[in-house]
Parts: C-alpha cells; sequence; structure tokens
C-alpha cells in the first residue's frame, strides 16, 4: 500500500513538475517576444512590467517546490524509515564502492567461471587507479580481496573514500568472464544526501537499494573461561 501511495504521489508531483515548467517557458517566451515587440514610443509600463517579473519567480518557486515535493514523497515511500531497520545487521550490497577503515578495504569477488587472466583495480574518486594486482585464485565462485590501502608506490593512503573495485576478468580465448563485485559488513548508520538514503558499512556510505542479501550480526557466546566468541549460528 505504501508503495502504491508513494508511486501515484511521484507521479502526480512529476505531472505537476511539468505543467508548470511547460507555463515557465511559455511566460518566458512571450514576455521576450513582448519586450522585442513593444512601440519604441510607448514602451512597457514599468509597474507592470515589475508584476510581470514577480509572477516569474512566483513560478519559479512552485518549480522548486514541486521538486522538494517530490523528494519528500519518495522518501516517506522507501527512504529512510525503512533503511533504518538496516542498523546492527549485517548486510551485502551489490557495488564496488568501499572505503579504507582501520587501514585496509574488502570486496567480495565472484567469477561466473573459471578466468585464465584476472586484474583488480582500485580506483579513487577521480576514476584513476591507485592500485593493481593480479590475484592467484582465478577460479570460479566467491573469493575475498583485502587491499591494505597503500598504493602502488607503497604509501598508505587516509582512511576514507571512495574507492571503487574494478575487476576485469578474460578465459584463455580472451572472452570476457563476468565478475560480480560486493562489499559486505555490519550497518552502523543510516543518512539522506540529496534526497538518496545512504547506508554506512565499513565507513563507506552506500546506496541502501543496492542491498541484495540481509543478516543477522553474529551474537557473542560466553564459553567455560568466561571469554566470549562469535557465534556461528547466529547467522539468519
Amino acid at each position: 500500500m505504501v508503495d502504491a501511495v508513494s508511486t501515484v504521489g511521484q507521479t502526480a508531483a512529476q505531472t505537476g513538475t511539468k505543467r508548470l515548467a511547460e507555463s515557465f517557458d511559455t511566460f518566458l517566451n512571450l514576455l521576450t517576444t513582448q519586450l522585442k515587440n513593444q512601440d519604441p514610443l510607448s514602451p512597457m509600463d514599468s509597474n507592470q512590467f515589475t508584476q510581470q517579473l514577480v509572477q516569474m519567480t512566483g513560478v519559479e518557486q512552485q518549480l522548486y517546490g514541486n521538486e522538494l515535493m517530490e523528494k519528500l514523497v519518495a522518501n516517506t515511500g522507501s527512504g529512510i524509515s525503512t533503511a533504518v531497520a538496516l542498523i546492527g545487521k549485517d548486510v551485502r550490497v551489490g557495488t564496488g564502492e568501499n572505503a579504507i577503515k582501520d587501514g585496509k578495504a574488502e570486496w567480495k569477488v565472484d567469477l561466473s567461471r573459471a578466468a585464465d587472466d584476472v586484474k583488480f583495480e582500485v580506483l579513487d574518486s577521480k576514476g584513476r587507479t591507485v592500485f593493481s594486482a593480479t590475484p592467484a585464485d582465478k577460479g570460479a565462485g566467491e573469493q575475498t580481496f583485502t587491499w591494505n590501502g597503500k598504493d602502488s608506490s607503497g604509501q598508505q593512503l587516509d582512511d576514507g573514500g571512495p574507492y571503487t573495485l574494478k575487476v576485469t576478468a578474460k578465459d584463455s580465448a580472451g572472452s570476457a568472464v563476468t565478475a560480480d563485485v560486493f562489499v559486505q559488513g555490519m550497518v552502523t548508520g543510516v543518512e539522506q544526501v540529496d534526497g538518496k538514503t545512504l547506508i554506512t558499512i565499513n565507513g563507506a556510505k552506500l546506496p541502501w537499494e543496492k542491498v541484495i542479501s540481509i543478516n543477522q550480526a553474529a551474537a557473542p557466546v560466553t564459553t567455560t573461561d568466561n571469554t566470549t566468541t562469535p557465534d556461528p549460528d547466529a547467522a539468519a
């Protein structure tokens, strides 16, 4: 029901914005034509011109208001209130974006089939390669790639990001091998930026709509020597 209301609200807001934008363009065209074709001996009355400018400003404000309404409707249907439930959960996100935390970053890479040539490249926010490596495991299936946060020259980079893992894989015939990249970890925060809901995992802010699996975080188990260890059976 919420999704249906959200969809109807978004459609109405988008239709209203489109109509206002069309009216705004028409208004500008009429005003420009009027100014170009006015009688030099009897120019437009300044009060009338001012009133038209006020009307134009009013339309601009309506357009801006409609944009805010679209964001509000989107947030109500599928925004931060839904993502908050993920806090404390172990989730997997279908993205190559991550961040350095405590001097390292980790990705999950799943090759659809065995490859003959595989290359991992870590790109910075500007798309520049800061580190590259060739994994020893080129077989089909999932593997974990842990980057120590150092660039190709061996310099340790500061915690933060974003950094994106790019995987290029080919078989012996040179044909591309599909490689899916994931980020996995516990959600520690939720926020909205420019109308988009982001979840925080290992310091990286990732789009919550790309979450593909959710598990209950492992609970500690008390042993006989009064130490605690993660419970391997706690995952749901």
